[in-house]
């Protein structure tokens, strides 16, 4: 029978298992903390274009967009927190909000969010 040695054996260690999945176990968790304010961040954004186009005055603009986060749920923001600035026959509307998400104890995540639906124009480099 055919031993092999130490240095020909490969795989990992239970400590270094145990290691590994305390790692994804904490990515885990902050997957699962940060994935639902993406999803909404993104549903406020398709929100916040569609109302800019439904929409021929602010209010209008703001109450659409409120229909429209009554559907999907939307909770961080309403119509009056839109910055809605008139850009010749049609409106710019942005937003920005900031999602705190507590974590252990006293140490807390802070996501920034902002969108808006105004285009910059880019600028034609002379060569």
């Amino acid at each position: 029978m055919k031993f092999l040695s130490k240095a020909r054996q490969r795989g990992i260690s239970l400590a270094g298992l145990i290691v590994v999945l305390a790692v994804l176990g904490v990515i885990g968790v902050f997957g699962l903390k940060v994935v639902p304010t993406v999803l909404e961040y993104q549903a406020i954004k398709n929100a916040v274009i569609a109302s800019s186009k439904d929409g021929t005055n602010p209010r209008e603009i703001q109450a659409s967009f409120d229909r429209r986060a009554t559907i999907a749920y939307i909770e961080s923001i309403t119509g009056k927190d839109l910055v809605i600035v008139r850009n010749g026959n049609e409106f710019d509307v942005s937003f920005a909000y900031d999602k705190k998400i507590p974590l252990v104890g006293p140490a807390s995540l802070l996501l920034e969010y902002e969108g808006t639906t105004a285009t910059v124009a880019k600028k034609k480099v002379i060569e």
